[in-house]
């Protein structure tokens, strides 16, 4: 009731309710070109081009995070090339990717190139490829244009892959491999570096199989023929459609270096041996002359009581004098005999005159 009186107590002028009206308008005005300059062109686009792109799903795609820029450029793209939405291409599944993380554009263009070159290429496979991190237009295009890959690749910081033959000699080899994508296996199969390590691996054992270097360079197209036979591509995201040996180079004789450095390994081998028997040698001469020395000392004491017991017999009565100066005679003549031979009897202790 209050409101009521106080508004019929105090009308609204003219002047005041035009204005509003103006403000109104303006508003109106403002927001409806907003939404001409957004959203009009690109409806006017798609309406042209038959790409069934609704107002409602314009103002969709902006309250869902959607650039519908992108979305509806992708769609004419797709219809203008003969795709349609049989092919999967609908609002909602470019929105769909487009929301995942995918490259809308991208996708159409890949899906477009196979669809020239008449490459079986779905649009769930497509994204599917793009989510997984692989360039599916790239893609495409090696599969109709096949790529050439260097093995080993120079910037693994080597140029050749060397392999060794059966009489020792080392081979130097630079190869190309031709590939051509393989779609249906891209999504989880290997790249680029195991096609280089495969045919590495093939190639080093195709060059030790051979009896001879010779074998190899007079036909080069072994090694190809051995290494394709192998089946290298399998689990693979490509195609190998042919290896071809660019360069061969002889490198060292790796034979011989190993057997020089078996020699001299061997000699080094020889030469402790035959040191360590030299000093099992010394160490049992030191022995030898030790013992003798021993034997020596036993000797000189064994005649040091040669004089004590003719004393003992002379006491004892059993040895006379007569006797004693027989032996000593018998000594005597000994020791000239020795001299006189030159064998330098050993010094005999003097013996004791009897008691």
């Amino acid at each position: 009731m209050i409101p009521t009186l106080l508004a019929q107590a105090n009308p609204p002028s003219m002047h005041t309710l035009f204005w509003l009206g103006i403000i109104t308008l303006g508003v109106i005005a403002l927001l409806g070109g907003i939404f001409v300059t957004k959203y009009f062109n690109l409806w006017i686009q798609a309406f042209l081009t038959h790409a069934n792109v609704s107002i409602v799903d314009l103002v969709g795609m902006s309250f869902r995070k959607v650039n519908p820029n992108i979305i509806v450029r992708s769609k004419i793209m797709a219809y203008q090339a003969g795709l349609s939405e049989k092919d999967g291409l609908t609002t909602r599944a470019l929105e769909s990717h487009y929301l995942a993380g995918g490259n809308v554009p991208n996708v159409v263009r890949a899906l477009i190139a196979a669809n020239r070159a008449d490459i079986p290429l779905s649009y769930k496979q497509a994204t599917a490829i793009d989510l997984a991190g692989r360039n599916v237009l790239e893609a495409v295009q090696t599969s109709v244009n096949p790529k050439v890959i260097p093995c080993p690749d120079p910037s693994q910081g080597r140029s050749t892959i060397d392999g060794v033959a059966r009489n020792g000699i080392q081979l130097k080899v630079k190869a190309k491999v031709t590939v051509r994508t393989n779609l249906d296996r891209l999504v989880g199969g290997a790249t680029d570096e195991t096609i280089i390590a495969r045919v590495g691996e093939g190639i080093v054992n195709a060059i030790g199989s051979a009896d001879t270097h010779l074998q190899v360079l007079e036909k080069p197209d072994s090694i190809s023929k051995r290494v394709l036979e192998k089946g290298l591509d399998a689990g693979t995201a490509y195609e190998i459609l042919s290896i071809d040996i660019a360069d061969i180079d002889v490198g060292d004789n790796i034979g011989a270096n190993l057997q020089a450095l078996q020699a001299e390994a061997d000699t080094r081998v020889a030469r402790a041996k035959a040191e360590e028997r030299r000093a099992f040698a010394v160490a049992q001469e030191q022995e030898m002359q030790a013992a003798v020395q021993e034997n020596r000392a036993k000797v000189v004491a064994a005649e040091a009581e040669v004089p004590l017991a003719i004393a003992e017999a002379f006491r004892q009565g059993h040895l006379g004098v007569g006797d004693y100066y027989n032996l000593k005679n018998v000594q005597a003549d000994t020791d000239m005999r020795a001299a006189i031979a030159g064998t330098g009897g050993n010094a005999r202790q003097p013996s004791p005159s009897p008691q």
